[in-house]
């Protein structure tokens, strides 16, 4: 290759195309040697081109190299002797296939490429969706399409995400949170493990791979929370890996023409550099239209991101924030608190385990002025939902760890049977405990988040840390989902009805006082009498009335009643104004939890609530 050497651009750092040159500007110190190494792809021809101590601004080392073709070469820098993979790389090639054994020889290396791909974004615009209509669907790319895929040549990658764009919207999501999809290293030094039979049931055996000659001892980093490379599109993901960046723009494409976001999650480690965090959040939103960020580390530049002029109206989900440091001016909500205090009363309260009620209500009403809050009951981290109600203990053994890794307090419950089980009045009452779960979550003031699968009742067998389960037992099971018509179309159901009464999710906190002179309340408690101000905390039933007055889309009034005894419980109703009646619009223990038309209450002084469960009445 014929090159041309002179300084570059110090403003950018990676390597990108500029008027038919290559800029490469990478982390150098002026004493440094660094040379450029240039890799023919087909031949595998490597060619270097040393960079001059004279091309150094600061800690930056920067060239510009006429001649290079980012279809032809590959490349990767060698400072002192030593070899480096450019952090800021937008491709990388080597990891086209998952879990690739031929990874594991000691020779084998990965190479950096420049993306220069063109995309049509065809007047894309970000949807914004406002936190009090937000519902996250939090999904694994490829957990979420291997298990009886529809369509087997798609399986494991974005496009088999994009054919399942109209189910989740259909269900009512409005938001798609993705687990990491930047470049990163699944594979591990094979281990073998030694894995008592009991813990190695037919599902949960890797299938045989010929081809990487994989077997089901081999760990694998399924999930993907380790260092990366910030700046590229896991081509493993991809049906056509060449074409990865493509197809997850179009995958995001669709997911805005459908009036959905798309938010990517991001584990950074400790040591990882805040100039590269910055860059690299500011590199999705720029070239994939990206609607967010759920930010995972403890030492990231969380004020510089906040005070980011681009960042301004990307979502940003973290576990805490500085509220004094945001601009005064700020006109769009974009912060979320996103950590697991809403999960462990939520479970205690549902499997009756150190439970309380105030607690409980506490995070049913959280909401702050300028920041909003995440609420998930089961994520990827612990019990799926399913198997909050059908394991008293994890089953991790096939993990490799002597079953003590993952979470050790689930505040879980089997009923009487550890697993699955064909006795049917065990099996009725997970299924009401599922209900009551999703009936929580979504009737909640913050924006509620499930993990894909938990609508089909998707269950790892007892595994709570399935993080390197890169076989059925990590995989959504779609074979579920003809059995579980019935869940899905209870969650439909229940999530159309947070769409239609909008005073539940308010974007700002309820004050619990008629400040708008309505005669009620914005939010009230009720118990065996009505109006009893707050909620003792032992007590297990209580109804939550808000106001329909104060919401602008819908004036019918809200009334809740939770009842997690074992008895049936009776509840004060508030006497309505003129003319209005209660009606029951769901009961979580009838078999059809939603009438297709509300029915009217029979007794309007008292709701007869059936034992732990949950009911929905409008006043209207």
């Amino acid at each position: 290759m014929k090159i041309k050497l002179t300084e570059g651009n110090f403003l950018k750092t990676g390597a990108y195309m500029e008027n038919n040159a290559a800029v490469f500007t990478f982390m150098a110190q002026k004493e440094d040697e660094c040379s450029i190494v240039l890799v023919d792809k087909n031949s595998g021809a490597a060619e270097t081109v040393d960079v001059p101590a004279g091309y150094s601004l600061g800690s930056l080392r920067s060239a510009r190299l006429e001649g290079f073709e980012p279809e032809k070469y590959a490349y990767y820098y060698i400072v002192n002797g030593e070899r480096v993979i450019d952090p800021y790389a937008t491709r990388i090639y080597g990891r086209e296939k998952w879990n690739d054994n031929l990874r594991s020889r000691m020779d084998y290396e990965v190479y950096c490429g420049i993306d220069d791909s063109d995309f049509d974004w065809k007047h894309d615009i970000c949807p914004e969706i406002d936190r009090s209509r937000m519902k996250i669907y939090k999904l694994h790319v490829r957990g979420f399409s291997m298990e009886n895929a529809g369509n087997k040549k798609h399986a494991g990658s974005f496009e088999a995400v994009s054919d399942r764009v109209a189910y989740i919207k259909r269900m009512g999501f409005t938001s798609l949170l993705l687990m990491p999809v930047y470049e990163f290293e699944e594979m591990t030094i094979p281990a073998k493990l030694s894995i008592p039979d009991y813990a190695k049931p037919e599902y949960a055996k890797v299938n045989a791979d010929p081809d990487t000659d994989k077997n089901e001892n081999t760990k694998v980093n399924f999930w993907g929370y380790t260092k990366g490379n910030y700046f590229a599109v896991k081509a493993s993901y991809a049906n056509q890996p060449s074409d990865a960046s493509n197809e997850f723009r179009r995958l995001i494409q669709k997911l805005h023409k459908n009036d959905m976001e798309c938010i990517m999650e991001m584990y950074f480690p400790d040591n990882t550099d805040h100039n590269l965090i910055i860059n690299a959040l500011r590199y999705w939103v720029l070239n994939f239209h990206v609607d967010g960020f759920r930010l995972i580390g403890s030492k990231l530049p969380v004020t510089a991101i906040i005070q980011d002029a681009m960042l301004s109206r990307t979502k940003i989900l973290y576990q805490e924030f500085d509220m004094s440091v945001v601009p005064e001016n700020k006109k769009y909500d974009n912060l979320y608190i996103d950590k697991e205090e809403y999960q462990f009363p939520a479970r205690m309260m549902l499997n009756h385990i150190n439970c309380s009620m105030k607690q409980l209500l506490n995070q049913q009403r959280k909401q702050g002025d300028n920041i909003g809050f995440i609420n998930y009951i089961s994520s990827n981290n612990g019990f799926t939902l399913a198997d909050i109600f059908m394991y008293n203990d994890r089953h991790n053994e096939a993990n490799g760890e002597n079953n003590l890794d993952g979470p050790s307090w689930n505040f879980s419950n089997n009923y009487g049977c550890e697993g699955p089980t064909r006795k049917k009045f065990i099996r009725d009452i997970r299924n009401l405990k599922w209900k009551d779960a999703m009936m929580l979550l979504f009737l909640a003031q913050g924006v509620p988040m499930i993990m894909a699968g938990d609508e089909i009742c998707n269950s790892q067998y007892g595994n709570n840390n399935a993080y390197c389960q890169d076989n059925p037992t990590g995989w959504v099971n779609w074979g579920n989902e003809k059995s579980k018509k019935a869940n899905i179309r209870f969650l439909t159901d229940l999530i159309r009805f947070r769409d239609t009464h909008p005073v539940i999710s308010e974007a700002k906190p309820f004050k619990f006082c008629d400040y708008k002179a309505f005669g009620y309340p914005d939010m009230s408690y009720h118990g065996k009498n009505a109006w009893i101000g707050d909620c003792d905390t032992n007590k297990l039933c209580v109804g939550v009335m808000y106001c329909g007055d104060y919401s602008k889309e819908n004036s019918e009034y809200i009334y809740i009643a939770y009842n997690f005894y074992s008895s049936r419980e009776k509840l004060a109703l508030p006497k309505l104004k003129k003319g209005k009646k209660w009606y029951t619009a769901a009961d979580s223990s009838l078999k059809e939890s939603f009438p297709a038309e509300p029915v009217e209450c029979a007794d309007q002084q008292y709701a007869d609530v059936s034992p732990q469960s949950v009911c929905i009445l409008v006043g209207k």
